[in-house]
């Protein structure tokens, strides 16, 4: 890929890392005073009782100065719980963090679409100190790409009528990319109120599109799109992405935008997720998985993801003691099911999405966790079903390309392997060494948990979050 960096890496984004987030210390020594400034200015209503004699003592005029920099944010996604969508629920732990943090924030979603048991929610809800709003949701044909478009662009109009709204009472929008037209909204804002957003990419449009064959590289809505995408990027305060490798694809596309774009990974949270040996834990004794070695594929099984290489793997192994399951949906899904009953292969077990309070034993039901890409989508989108998996304390087998950022993260933890697309046998051979040496598996998954506790936890990661908004509003 053009986009990839010809030598490692690992130095210089360390050396971004520490520049993009040189003002973490400022920010979070000034984490008690906003927290006090907010409850004191709560809906700009301030009682001198609730002041002290050395407030009080500062003019009205500074006090109120001193609330107009309270960070004010709104956050819109499509996406937030009850849905079960990864992107949702990622939302709402970073929301928490930032709340923590002393930031104030709104939440501005959708109505659920992906959720196990509801398809309602309030609209207008509490958590915590966080307000969520959730706009009415139409889902035509949810499951077909047209469908989900046609629902993303109606949510979009929706969110933008909602900055419209609100654009006074928030100092920065951060503006994710669920659905992909979302930042629109900011852009058309700030050009009629001069509203300032912050674009948080999940997965990079139209480029997904065109890999995956949905529309023509020379369409001219393509075209219309990306240079759509420049003048959103440019009028943006900062663009969050979530690896090295989409940030090299977006400087490539708009290269003007290079110093505004930040590279800030998901996380997992190891207070959800505690490592649990599978003779004490419920869903590996419920699903008969103590006494089999255990591969685990947990989450999305979507067109940007390698299934070929996760089944010809198992073809494999299939008559060694190995034990495959796959936990999730996808447009995937069903034609994985097929071929592996086409196959006759009985070392597979599919399961639906778990509710959230069963994942810390869904996780840790393995002996090893799958993450895959497809070939050339590794600068496109980033797995968030890394580091669940890494929290888990189990060692990780990524499938993807040799110019993917995961096979610097794998190196960097000393967690696991990584194997090109398509290598099925190198694969097989990783599985039955880790089953062979448990002492291996067991040291793979310690350096696991703990490259994610001094890494990726969600504190971590929505420190780095503060300081983007935080430099946004300046």
């Amino acid at each position: 890929m053009a986009f990839w960096p010809k030598k490692s890496t690992t130095s210089d984004h360390k050396t971004s890392h520490n520049q993009n987030f040189k003002n973490n210390g400022d920010i979070l020594t000034k984490k008690k005073a906003y927290i006090d400034i907010k409850q004191l200015y709560k809906d700009k209503i301030v009682t001198t009782s609730a002041l002290s004699s050395a407030e009080l003592s500062e003019p009205t005029e500074i006090r109120e100065n001193l609330y107009d920099k309270l960070l004010k944010i709104s956050v819109t996604s499509e996406f937030f719980p009850p849905d079960y969508a990864a992107t949702g629920q990622l939302i709402e732990e970073l929301v928490k963090q930032l709340e923590q943090q002393g930031a104030d924030i709104e939440v501005f979603t959708g109505q659920p679409g992906y959720a196990f048991s509801t398809d309602k929610a309030p609209a207008v809800e509490q958590l915590g100190g966080i307000r969520i709003q959730r706009s009415r949701s139409t889902q035509v044909w949810s499951g077909r790409i047209r469908g989900k478009a046609v629902n993303g662009i109606l949510f979009t109009l929706r969110a933008f009528l909602h900055l419209v709204k609100n654009f006074r009472r928030h100092n920065v929008f951060l503006l994710t990319s669920a659905p992909p037209f979302l930042p629109i909204a900011g852009y058309l804002a700030h050009l009629c109120f001069r509203v300032s957003y912050v674009c948080l990419l999940y997965d990079l449009y139209p480029d997904i599109a065109i890999a995956l064959g949905v529309v023509s590289k020379n369409h001219p809505l393509t075209g219309f799109w990306r240079e759509l995408n420049r003048k959103i990027w440019r009028q943006s305060k900062g663009i969050v992405v979530l690896s090295p490798d989409m940030k090299e694809r977006v400087i490539a596309i708009c290269p003007e935008v290079a110093d505004k774009v930040s590279v800030i990974h998901s996380w997992g949270d190891p207070d959800l997720i505690v490592p649990i040996e599978k003779e004490n834990n419920w869903f590996a004794k419920k699903h008969n998985l103590v006494n089999k070695f255990t591969v685990l594929y947990s989450g999305n099984m979507g067109r940007c993801h390698d299934i070929d290489t996760i089944l010809e793997t198992a073809r494999q192994l299939q008559d060694e003691p190995i034990q495959f399951v796959c936990i999730g949906s996808g447009a995937k899904r069903e034609r994985f099911i097929q071929e592996v009953n086409q196959l006759g292969l009985t070392n597979f077990l599919f399961l639906p999405y778990q509710d959230k309070q069963v994942l810390p034993y869904s996780l840790t039901a393995c002996d090893l966790s799958l993450v895959s890409v497809e070939a050339g989508m590794e600068s496109l989108v980033a797995p968030s079903k890394l580091y669940p998996a890494l929290a888990a304390g189990r060692p990780v087998a990524v499938i993807c390309s040799k110019y993917s950022y995961l096979r610097q993260l794998i190196a960097d933890g000393k967690c696991g392997t990584a194997v090109e697309n398509g290598d099925s046998l190198a694969l097989a051979n990783f599985i039955r060494r880790l089953n062979s040496d448990r002492k291996l598996a067991e040291r793979m998954g310690k350096a696991s948990r703990q490259y994610l506790q001094s890494n990726f936890t969600p504190q971590i990661i929505a420190q780095q979050y503060l300081s983007v908004l935080q430099q946004s509003n300046l």
